[in-house]
């Protein structure tokens, strides 16, 4: 069988990001920047403060979220097998 998309929260992916170096920085409304810095580099990541998160939103995190973590660490917080 295929990979299936975990039903995540705004403040799950809060936890999920914190463990890979990334801060809550602001709130906004809904919300959520992050950011994580590392040398010269600043890397932020905006997430909505939902419950649920849509499938696609969250398919659109996941992606933006790839530059700055590797596949391999982030796939079991976003899928089940």
């Amino acid at each position: 069988m295929g990979l299936k998309l975990k039903t995540l929260s705004g403040k799950d992916l809060v936890k999920i990001f914190s463990s890979f170096g990334f801060s809550v920085i602001s709130q906004r409304g809904s919300h959520i920047k992050l950011r994580r810095s590392s040398g010269t580099s600043r890397e932020t990541l905006v997430v909505p403060d939902r419950n649920p998160i849509r499938k696609g939103t969250l398919k659109a995190i996941y992606n933006q979220a790839l530059p700055f973590v590797s596949d391999g660490d982030l796939r079991p917080y976003f899928y089940t097998e």
